[in-house]
């Protein structure tokens, strides 16, 4: 895909990004890499940390892969201090990674609920709050993956809709309070997006799922990451030095829609696991 960014936009900086082992974050970390950054990759699977790392220096990059959690200050902290050794202070963080699954409200437990909010939401302050003393001084970036459940309520997403709403005004706040640091805080608050693990798991049915949801977007297709990574890059760049504590939403109008068409398709997914679930336990039964 041709860019339509002048090369080397960050030459020399040094960009943090947790969750870049797979999906959005990965292709975010490969964009920043091809123009010029030098990146840490942050992630709890260290094989999948060191893999897109490998693949980036195989590309003629500079990045290094590491085992952390993000609910696990410590262990983060650990980690910037060994990157900062490597490559410098860092210019950028972006805190990425997220979970997710489809459950109503009604049958989720605490444990599922929280799980979610510790690491979308705790993980992203944490990953904010430990970086801020290895950040450079005057010039720094952060950016929150969000997503449009932040502002579109949804069906079976109780969970994430409540810790990506809370991204969004975390960022809002730390624009406010380190803005005086010269550090500029925004969000991405993407809605599908094509060929990600994340959307796999929220279109369980596969093409019927997904025609069902790109019904509800009025583009009528899922985001591209390459999209999702122009979006990142723009907000990290010097094109964007005024824009402070916002959230974008990059969703192709699905949001203008609601989330009905959305919301209903994993309900029904719900039901339907459920009816496979108890006509394979009977099935176990009779024979």
């Amino acid at each position: 895909m041709s860019s339509v960014f002048t090369p080397n936009l960050l030459a020399g900086r040094h960009a943090v990004i947790t969750g870049a082992g797979s999906g959005i974050n990965k292709r975010i970390a490969e964009r920043f890499a091809k123009q010029g950054a030098r990146i840490t990759i942050i992630g709890r699977n260290a094989e999948k940390s060191a893999a897109a790392a490998d693949g980036i220096q195989a590309l003629g990059g500079e990045a290094r892969g590491y085992s952390a959690d993000v609910r696990d200050e410590d262990s983060l902290r650990t980690v910037l201090q060994t990157a900062q050794g490597v490559f410098g202070s860092v210019d950028i963080c972006i805190a990425g990674a997220a979970g997710n699954f489809v459950a109503e409200a009604g049958t989720m437990s605490s444990k599922g609920f929280r799980t979610v909010i510790d690491i979308d939401l705790i993980g992203t302050f944490n990953t904010f709050r430990t970086v801020l003393p290895f950040l450079q001084a005057d010039a720094a970036n952060l950016l929150a993956i969000s997503a449009v459940q932040s502002v579109m309520p949804t069906a079976a997403q109780a969970h994430v809709c409540a810790a990506k709403a809370g991204i969004d005004m975390l960022v809002r706040t730390l624009s406010i309070e380190w803005a005086t640091r010269g550090v500029r805080c925004n969000a991405i608050a993407p809605g599908p997006v094509a060929d990600t693990e994340g959307m796999k798991r929220l279109a369980p049915d596969g093409d019927a799922s997904w025609a069902r949801l790109l019904a509800g977007i009025p583009m009528g297709r899922a985001a591209d990451r390459d999209e999702i990574a122009d979006l990142a890059l723009f907000l990290c760049c010097g094109a964007a030095s005024y824009i402070n504590g916002t959230v974008i939403t990059i969703d192709g109008g699905q949001s203008n829609l609601g989330s009905l068409p959305f919301g209903d398709m994993l309900i029904e997914s719900l039901q339907t696991t459920s009816s496979r679930a108890s006509q394979e336990g009977a099935t176990r039964i009779s024979s």
